[in-house]
C-alpha cells in the first residue's frame, strides 16, 4: 500500500533510506539542512523537498527522522518549523537516529499531546546495509502503532523488531554498540599482541 511520507535527514544513511521509500512506490517528501543534498535526492528518485521539517511533515502518514543526535532531533521535531506542528493527529513519527533513551521518551510525550504515535527505531546495518536496504531496526513503542510502521519500513530492512516501550529501540542499540565496542578492543588487543610478538 502506498503512503504519503516524509523523511528527514539526508545524510550517509537517510539518503538511501529515503530511496528505498520511494522505490517502494512511496510519495515521499524530504527535508535536509543542506538543501542541495535534497534538490539531488529529489531529482534522483523523483520526490519532493521541503524548505522546513514542518512543511515536509504536512499531511504525511509516517515521518521518518534520521538526522546526527539528540540535539538535532530536537531541532527537527520542535519550534515553529519543526515536524510537529505539521503533523496531523494520528499519524505516526519514527526516528530512526541513535540518541538516547531518554529524548526518545521525552518526543513520544510530546508527539502525544497532539495525538501523535512515536516509534524509537534505531538501525545496525552501516552505510552498505542502508545502501542495499537490508538494515536492522530495533524499535520501541506501541505494538499496534509499530504494526502499521513494519511493513513500511521494510522498504530498507532485512528485519525489524519491536522490543517494548518507547525507549527500548535504542537501549537495544546501546547494547549493539557495546558488543561493538568490545570487539574492535579486543582486536586491536590482538594485533598490538601479534605485532609486539614479531
Amino acid at each position: 500500500m502506498s503512503m504519503k511520507v516524509a523523511f528527514i535527514g539526508l545524510g550517509v544513511m537517510g539518503y538511501p533510506m529515503a530511496g528505498h521509500l520511494a522505490n517502494k512506490g512511496h510519495s515521499v517528501c524530504v527535508f535536509n539542512r543542506t538543501q542541495s543534498k535534497a534538490q539531488s535526492w529529489a531529482e534522483q528518485y523523483k520526490g519532493s523537498v521541503a524548505d522546513t521539517p514542518r512543511e515536509a511533515a504536512q499531511g504525511a502518514d509516517i515521518v521518518f527522522m534520521c538526522v546526527g543526535n539528540d540535539d538535532d532531533l530536537r531541532s527537527v521535531v520542535y519550534g515553529d518549523n519543526g515536524v510537529l506542528a505539521g503533523m496531523l493527529p494520528h499519524t505516526i513519527l519514527v526516528d530512526h537516529t541513535t540518541t538516547s533513551a531518554e529524548v526518545a521518551r521525552e518526543v513520544a510525550a510530546k508527539a502525544a499531546l497532539q495525538n501523535i504515535d512515536f516509534i524509537d527505531a534505531p538501525v545496525s546495518g552501516g552505510q552498505a546495509g542502508a545502501e542495499n536496504g537490508v538494515l536492522t531496526v530495533m524499535a520501541g513503542g506501541n505494538e499496534a502503532v509499530f504494526a502499521k510502521v513494519q511493513p513500511v519500513m521494510a522498504a530498507f530492512s532485512r528485519f525489524s523488531q519491536l522490543l517494548g516501550g518507547v525507549g527500548s529501540g535504542q537501549l537495544c542499540k546501546m547494547v549493539n554498540q557495546i558488543c561493538i565496542a568490545g570487539v574492535v578492543q579486543g582486536l586491536a588487543e590482538g594485533l598490538h599482541f601479534a605485532k609486539q610478538a614479531g
